[in-house]
């Protein structure tokens, strides 16, 4: 489930000097980490004495269901990581909190509790920037406790399996980490564009209405979804006649296709069993696939289509049944792509074992089954991790800890890694039915996650408050492996005002997953229902769409990588200390930062901006900073994205669909920077292939990199080349640089050169320090070189 491949990127061969080294004492017992180029202390767990004699912190304990491990902290040091929670206090962790590491069905408004994602994985920025990250492999319970000078393990079981990652910068301890744990799986293209969802689109002719209407307001839409609504009786892989007739439902899925955009239906890990007529749970039956009670028989517990038997997704003979589902049920509706929801695993009830009256009631919440329980060492060990943020027992809502899987591991100890198994599984079963790119979601996940999907911040709240927090959780999740990731735009439960909405798209259209989704318990909150979210929706979706092609080539550095999409600030730059201290912006890359307005009334934000040169994306205005805070204009209609000097950004034109945009010609923006300096440079890179070829890999005809740098001497010339590796895709593709945009440039042109010839269709515009080339029509899978003088 979790490889453990051999680590080689910025880590040496056995035959090259080593980075770390480990020592130990044995009275008491304790080990060391230590980075040998600087003789740091990375990790330390032998018990320090304070000034009375007293150690600070307790020797290793390990017990049966009790393990407990401490490090010393300096004191200046920052830590990130140990989701999965709701976070208040910012981007880094805060001393003085205990952290509890456990999948959890908890809606994400509900900050400072154990939600849907267990990632015991931190990392750790120390002076000048220098950083590491600690892994401890272990998916049972912890709580994790962060003292002024050290940190506290508390697990309830498992080993002590640590991983180590020297970094020194924080993208290397991202590299590193995600070689152990699996590189982020690759997305298709079409999946960076926008979605959208409701849970209450409660038939498909509504679902068709919301899909013209934002075609009508000129709304980018590239792929539609339904929630359960479409199911007959709330059980997988069915659909209600009556609401979805089938072939209407077909005819409206084909016709997504045929304007080029996507359908993605989800399903629940819950399977009916009240239903005699109920293929699927009858066929899991017959290959004896569910999750067992003690006696042997299908763990039974309730969700919404009343009493239901869980998959047990460690057993192989699950994927196997698995991919027939998804294939009998694509045969009928051809969707694109899997939501797997309510998979910590979620349980109306609560007990060790449930039976049932024969009566049905399916949509309710409140649990009607018989429910048995016996308070077992597994439901309530010794120690209380404190689940819920109440102290509840482990099987509070879930299925019981002493369920057991096929080769008798308890779900006390596999309970986390519920979500990551049936992902593995649903990612086999979509490439082997759609044999395409997979794309899915899953709410629940462990440190592997990414490897196979894309992950969302859960049922979120319409407050700013909760854009904030969503800001938080989506770069948390990057650094956790899993950077295919967006929230609920808008907010799932409440009804969003139309400011509100209006600034959650100007956010959530810059995360790589970019998905509007509410409850049937609000009226709709589609972007075209709004005056203000219509004009923001256009204008944050039309810039996200002209970036296509720079996320989709950041898709392929965390495919290749593990880098984050969207990361935090002091990832770019390491050796600014109050980068440390931004939780609210982000960066799309290295290059691209976006800064939000997550306050009600506000016409202005508070921006760290880092040192350098910055261009407004929207109106090429400039801000030169020391590394220093600045008040940015917004009113309601203002977006403050900006890009970096040094850069060179590959974009296309917006259209209303991702697949739209990939016909249009290329434009190459080059932000240089304003300074007295007389030479600058720039560079950047592009990945290109059809979207949706399984592997995502660099090979003759199948896809093309491109590498462009620029070489400006402000008194003489400047110089743009491109490098081109595997260029036939691009050739085939038919596409063409037609635009190249320079920033930055106060000196008027006397001639200027494609390839060393002139060329009389370019158009030149040059005004306020920004150079325009336009009509270049240069092949892109063809080495180019773009010479020029000045006067």
């Amino acid at each position: 489930m979790l490889p453990r491949p051999t680590i080689d990127s910025k880590l040496p061969s056995p035959t090259e000097t080593p980075l770390l080294a480990v020592t130990y004492t044995t009275k008491p017992f304790g080990f060391a980490v230590t980075r040998i180029s600087t003789g740091d202390v990375l990790f330390n767990s032998t018990p320090p004495a304070s000034g009375d004699l007293e150690p600070l912190f307790n020797p290793l304990v390990f017990k049966d269901q009790y393990i407990e491990l401490s490090t010393q902290l300096p004191k200046s040091t920052t830590l990130f990581g140990l989701g999965e929670s709701t976070r208040p206090d910012g981007l880094k962790l805060k001393k003085g909190k205990n952290y509890t590491l456990w999948t959890t069905d908890i809606a994400a408004l509900f900050a400072d509790i154990d939600l849907y994602g267990a990632w015991p994985f931190y990392i750790e920025v120390r002076d000048a920037g220098v950083s590491h990250g600690v892994l401890l492999l272990n998916s049972n319970g912890m709580e994790v406790s962060y003292g002024e000078e050290f940190l506290t393990y508390r697990v309830i079981g498992g080993v002590l399996d640590f991983y180590f990652f020297p970094g020194p910068s924080p993208l290397d301890v991202v590299d590193q980490y995600t070689q152990l744990v699996g590189r982020p799986a690759a997305q298709p293209y079409w999946a960076f564009g926008f979605h959208q969802c409701r849970w209450g689109y409660k038939n498909v002719t509504i679902v068709k209405t919301v899909v013209e209407n934002f075609k009508k307001a000129g709304i980018p839409l590239d792929t539609m979804w339904n929630d359960i609504d479409y199911s007959d009786r709330y059980l997988d892989f069915t659909h209600d006649e009556e609401r979805f007739p089938l072939k209407e439902w077909r005819a409206f899925v084909d016709e997504l296709h045929a304007n080029d955009q996507h359908y993605v239906i989800l399903v629940d890990p819950g399977i009916g069993s009240a239903y005699n007529d109920y293929k699927t749970y009858s066929r899991g039956l017959e290959q004896d696939i569910f999750l067992k009670t003690e006696n042997g028989e299908p763990y039974l517990g309730q969700v919404w289509p009343g009493p239901v038997v869980y998959p047990d997704f460690l057993n192989p003979n699950a994927t196997l049944w698995w991919t027939n589902e998804v294939q009998l049920f694509h045969d009928q509706i051809p969707f694109d792509g899997m939501w797997i929801d309510m998979n910590e695993v979620s349980n109306f009830c609560t007990g060790t074992y449930c039976t049932w009256n024969g009566t049905i009631l399916g949509g309710v919440t409140e649990c009607y089954l018989q429910c048995t329980d016996t308070h077992t060492k597994y439901d309530d060990p010794p120690f209380k991790i404190n689940h819920f943020g109440t102290l509840e027992s482990l099987g509070h809502l879930t299925a019981s800890m002493t369920a057991k899987h096929f080769d008798g591991t308890l779900e006390y100890d596999a309970h986390s890694l519920y979500g990551l198994a049936e992902s593995i599984a649903t990612k086999k079963a979509l490439t082997t039915v759609r044999k395409k790119r997979p794309f899915l979601l899953s709410r629940s996940t462990f440190v592997a996650s990414g490897a196979h999907t894309a992950h969302w911040t859960g049922d979120n709240k319409a407050t700013y408050n909760d854009i904030a927090y969503s800001i938080v959780s989506v770069m948390n999740s990057g650094m956790a492996g899993i950077p295919m990731v967006g929230a609920d735009i808008c907010g799932f439960y409440d009804m969003a005002s139309d400011d509100l909405c209006s600034r959650w798209i100007q956010t959530g259209a810059f995360h790589p997953f970019s998905r509007a989704h509410s409850s049937r318990d609000n009226a709709p909150k589609e972007f075209y229902l709004f005056k203000k979210v219509t004009a923001s929706a256009k204008k944050a979706l039309g810039l996200k769409y002209q970036l296509l092609p720079y996320y989709y080539t950041l898709n392929w550095e965390a495919h290749t990588k593990g880098y984050p999409m969207v990361r935090p600030l002091f990832m770019a730059f390491p050796t600014d200390p109050k980068t440390l201290d931004v939780s609210y912006q982000f960066l799309v890359g290295n290059h691209i930062l976006v800064s939000p307005v997550f306050t009600e009334n506000a016409t202005s934000v508070e921006a760290y901006i880092p040192k350098g040169t910055w261009y407004n994306m929207f109106d090429f205005s400039q801000i030169v900073s020391k590394g220093e805070k600045f008040t940015l204009q917004a009113p309601w209609d203002v977006i403050n994205v900006h890009v970096h000097e040094g850069a060179i950004i590959p974009m296309q034109e917006s259209a209303l669909t991702s697949a739209a945009v990939r016909k249009t010609p290329f434009t190459l923006l080059i932000p240089l920077p304003n300074s007295d300096s007389v030479s600058s440079s720039a560079s950047g890179y592009l990945f290109l292939d059809d979207g949706e070829e399984i592997d995502m890999t660099l090979s003759a005809g199948q896809s093309t990199l491109v590498t462009f740098e620029a070489l400006v001497d402000r008194r003489k010339n400047g110089t743009i080349t491109s490098h081109v590796e595997h260029g036939e895709y691009a050739m085939k593709e038919g596409w063409i640089v037609d635009r190249v945009v320079i920033l930055g440039l106060d000196s008027a042109l006397s001639f200027f050169h494609v390839n060393q010839k002139a060329n009389a269709r370019v158009k030149v515009l040059q005004n306020d320090q920004k150079l325009e080339l336009s009509g270049l029509r240069i092949p892109l899978g063809e080495d180019f070189q773009i010479d020029w003088t000045y006067e």
